[in-house]
């Protein structure tokens, strides 16, 4: 089952934290491969959504920061979905060079032993 929404009905059925933040995983469109986590607020979600160039919420700098901006690893929005909750979003891109701020092509790639 899969519901289409509209950007305002998408973004009405995203639960906020109390700190106006939603955790944002961003998958690779063509692979499936998870590469990153990051945080994103109404402001970030409503512009990615918008331009289709992906924008999160930095909480250690507290500013918009948009994926590649300095590095030109940028993410290109393919599909957004939001869990049955409302408190996840889940972003389907085109990651252009790797996800990573370490240069790997994910965040994931440590594992256990």
């Amino acid at each position: 089952m899969t519901d289409t929404l509209t950007q305002s009905a998408f973004l009405d059925a995203v639960s906020f934290d109390e700190r106006g933040l939603v955790p944002a995983i961003a998958q690779s469109a063509a692979t499936g491969q998870v590469l990153m986590m990051a945080w994103m607020n109404r402001e970030t979600l409503a512009t990615t959504l918008a331009t289709k160039e992906v924008t999160y919420w930095s909480r250690s700098r507290q500013k918009v920061w948009r994926k590649g901006e300095s590095s030109g690893h940028t993410q290109r929005l393919v599909e957004a979905r939001v869990d049955c909750d409302g408190d996840v979003v889940l972003l389907k891109v085109d990651q252009l060079g790797p996800a990573c701020h370490t240069g790997a092509p994910t965040c994931f790639f440590r594992q256990l032993a």
